[in-house]
């Protein structure tokens, strides 16, 4: 079985570590980071499949991060979902939508809609 590589970053160990066994137990190999410096290295040297990136770090925050692995040809391709805790009331969106042609969830999400949008990038990359 081919096994998707998800490389999860966030500066929160307990959001890394409960996402990560979230989707572990999904069948994915799971690569964490604690900051968006790691980020990058392990983007480069891992080649993950898709990358859930966290919105705000305090070193390389994650639009940062974004742009300068889409100005590197070897991973400018990395699909990336954004989690973040800073959205308007939940009443006002849903999740998994589309900003600036990245997918945004809120912390806390629902781990089957996340799955649903990884799984829906993974397709959308094959086809190209």
């Amino acid at each position: 079985m081919d096994r998707k590589k998800i490389l999860i970053v966030d500066d929160e160990d307990d959001d890394l570590w409960v996402l990560g066994k979230g989707l572990a137990a999904e069948g994915y190999s799971v690569i964490t980071a604690s900051c968006g410096n790691d980020a990058i290295s392990l983007a480069k040297s891992k080649r993950p499949d898709v990358l859930i990136l966290d919105v705000l770090m305090p070193d390389v925050d994650g639009p940062e991060v974004s742009r300068r692995l889409r100005e590197d040809p070897g991973t400018k391709g990395i699909p990336i979902i954004f989690l973040t805790g800073m959205l308007p009331k939940r009443e006002d969106y849903e999740d998994g939508h589309l900003v600036a042609g990245y997918v945004l969830f809120d912390k806390p999400y629902d781990i089957l809609k996340l799955v649903s949008a990884i799984e829906e990038l993974l397709r959308e990359k094959v086809a190209l």
